[in-house]
């Protein structure tokens, strides 16, 4: 078992960690908030850019569905007229300047969820450590609205908005901070968020608002071509997960009658030929984070699951009401109209 399997059951599958991590967890919780205390009162620097910013992020490690959200949130705020740009860390990605993602960039380099976004939004994509320098790239690129990806403990980048992500299946794990726990802030943070965002399922949190992961289709790697997950039904498959939560990729294939072997591998892991590639003919079915990473080691058996955020109308509304309210009060002249 590796140390991150190991971690995922004290966090996940137990009601209390192991005596000797609730220490170190008191001394993070401590850094974190004496930290957060440093950049509020601005004995760290932070830049506030002219232009709205917008951070979609999350309390704990792993994956909540955050990218996801950001792609579809960006798309909305395009259709009311904005330009927006897409500011991510790039993890997984060897490059520590910031820089634009172009399409055809390699995923070594820019890390998968960089590369994901810039190819399924087609908006500019700044990947960076230092999440200012990077946004800068953006507006002097043309964007007029910055959209962060998992930026919500990225203090040093001044917000007008925050979007806070929930994994509807694990919540909050045990609870506790990490390493005890999945948490990199407590629950508590949540009252600062200006809207809360729960994946799969809805929390005990007064004004959430419930979201979903949908998926309807296969997409080849060689040739891009489209199969409906339903003709897989009754087919045992090779399920690749290399994202935070892979048993929710793996639960998802299953509820359309997939008989699923999954291979799950560690979030933003390089992958091999190996990782990819088993023996007979059994179609492989992969995320789209993770088909990123596999073009040119795939053959006609590899196939990835595009997946889109689904929310209720009344409730998808709600949340882009909120978005545009913040920008507003924050930079009128950036308003735009829900309705026009």
């Amino acid at each position: 078992m590796s140390a991150a399997q190991w971690l995922n059951r004290v966090w996940y599958e137990r009601p209390a960690p192991p005596w000797w991590l609730m220490p170190l967890s008191l001394l993070y919780g401590a850094l974190a908030r004496a930290r957060r205390l440093a950049y509020a009162r601005h004995l760290r620097p932070v830049r506030r850019l002219h232009r709205p910013v917008v951070v979609v992020g999350n309390l704990s490690v792993g994956g909540t569905g955050k990218t996801p959200l950001v792609s579809w949130l960006a798309g909305r705020l395009r259709e009311l007229g904005y330009r927006p740009g897409i500011v991510t860390r790039g993890y997984g990605g060897s490059v520590r300047r910031s820089r634009l993602v172009a399409p055809d960039a390699d995923p070594a380099e820019v890390g998968d969820e960089a590369l994901l976004l810039a190819r399924r939004t087609g908006m500019p994509v700044a990947i960076g450590r230092r999440r200012p320098a990077a946004a800068q790239l953006l507006i002097d690129r043309g964007c007029d609205l910055i959209v962060s990806d998992d930026g919500l403990q990225h203090y040093a980048l001044e917000r007008d908005c925050e979007i806070i992500v929930i994994d509807g299946d694990r919540r909050f794990g045990n609870g506790w901070l990490l390493p005890a726990g999945p948490l990199r802030e407590g629950r508590e943070r949540l009252a600062a968020a200006d809207g809360i965002v729960v994946n799969g399922g809805r929390a005990l949190i007064e004004g959430a608002l419930s979201m979903r992961l949908e998926a309807c289709a296969a997409v080849a790697l060689r040739g891009g071509r489209e199969r409906p997950l339903e003709s897989f039904a009754g087919t045992c498959v090779h399920a690749v997960a290399g994202i935070g939560h892979p048993e929710r990729f793996f639960n998802m294939l299953r509820s359309y009658g997939i008989e699923v072997e999954g291979h799950a591998l560690p979030d933003h892991a390089p992958i091999r030929p190996a990782d990819i590639r088993f023996a007979g003919g059994a179609p492989v079915l992969m995320t789209e984070k993770d088909a990123v990473k596999c073009a040119s080691i795939a053959d006609e058996r590899h196939w990835y699951v595009p997946v889109e955020v689904r929310f209720e109308e009344h409730e998808s509304s709600a949340l882009i009401a909120t978005v545009l309210d913040r920008i507003a009060r924050a930079h009128p002249a950036a308003q735009r109209s829900l309705n026009g």
